[in-house]
């Protein structure tokens, strides 16, 4: 009610008489008088300490944070069953600070080898504190003081101290998943794949979303259907493949968020066959210490 109420109001002095007795709350403005009513200050919950024994700390640049979080935050998942997977796991090395996220159909990897902690360590950030610093980090110029133990987070700015819960829990083995030999190699134009996944994908069945790509010589060519509305689309695009002739299937909805969250002109597809995971990559990377892995697994075709 407060805040509804405060956005309301033009730029002007407003008067709050509290009665600490009744814990009522009368807002005098200008033309008028608003009531609410307070709460004990008692019962607002104490911040937790860490644990002095189980306390790991260290430094990082805003800017690495930021990119860490914008670039992972999408490919968190949603399941009540497995909660460890609804966060992003933050594994700090000696030499590197790695960012990862995954929902089990698509995962996401950004390490920073320009950051790094004291000793090894690492902890899930659940989603909704990690949304909340995505959008207060590019305000802030100093560097953000991150301290935690098996259970709570702080993170440190210039005005704001964010405090949080992890997600506590065990992150699955995530280098395992991904392919280690991947033959089949496209490069593309990211911007024209985008807009054409964009467009075809509209002519995909509702509830799979899959979209086939087929890959033959120096060309790729995208379609969809939906066999229930007579409906089906295809585009061609020039690329550069070097591997096999083959068609896989993916969610279009996935493709899309994953190309829209790589930012170099062109893409790098790594692929082995069509019952494995696809690898994407920019071709090259923002910042020279920055690497960039995101992965999709795949979606039957049918015959």
């Amino acid at each position: 009610i407060l805040t509804d109420t405060l956005k309301e109001f033009p730029e002007q002095p407003l008067t709050f008489d509290i009665n600490l007795e009744s814990l009522a709350v009368v807002i005098i403005s200008e033309n008028g008088r608003f009531n609410i009513v307070g709460q004990k200050g008692l019962d607002y919950p104490q911040l937790p300490v860490l644990k002095e024994e189980k306390k790991n700390s260290l430094q990082v640049d805003p800017g690495i944070l930021l990119s860490g979080i914008s670039k992972t935050l999408f490919a968190t998942a949603d399941d009540e069953l497995r909660p460890v997977m609804n966060g992003i796991f933050m594994e700090l090395d000696t030499d590197s600070i790695t960012f990862v996220a995954s929902d089990a159909h698509k995962l996401v990897r950004y390490k920073r080898t320009d950051a790094s902690a004291e000793q090894e360590s690492s902890f899930i950030l659940p989603k909704k504190p990690a949304s909340l610093l995505k959008v207060i980090l590019p305000r802030e110029d100093n560097q953000v003081t991150i301290e935690f133990d098996e259970k709570n987070a702080f993170f440190t700015l210039s005005e704001f101290k964010l405090v949080c819960r992890l997600v506590e829990g065990n992150y699955p083995s995530y280098n395992s998943v991904i392919p280690k030999d991947n033959p089949n190699k496209l490069i593309i134009d990211r911007i024209e794949f985008y807009n054409t996944l964009k467009r075809v994908a509209v002519f995909s069945n509702q509830a799979s979303n899959l979209i086939k790509l087929q890959l033959t010589g120096n060309q790729i060519t995208i379609s969809a259907q939906d066999i229930d509305f007579s409906i089906s689309a295809y585009e061609r695009l020039n690329c550069q493949y070097d591997g096999d002739d083959m068609e896989i299937g993916f969610k279009s909805v996935f493709l899309i968020e994953i190309l829209s969250n790589l930012s170099s002109q062109d893409v790098v597809f790594e692929m082995s066959d069509p019952s494995r995971a696809g690898i994407m990559l920019p071709t090259e990377n923002e910042n020279e210490d920055e690497d960039v892995l995101m992965l999709l697994m795949p979606m039957m075709i049918g015959p």
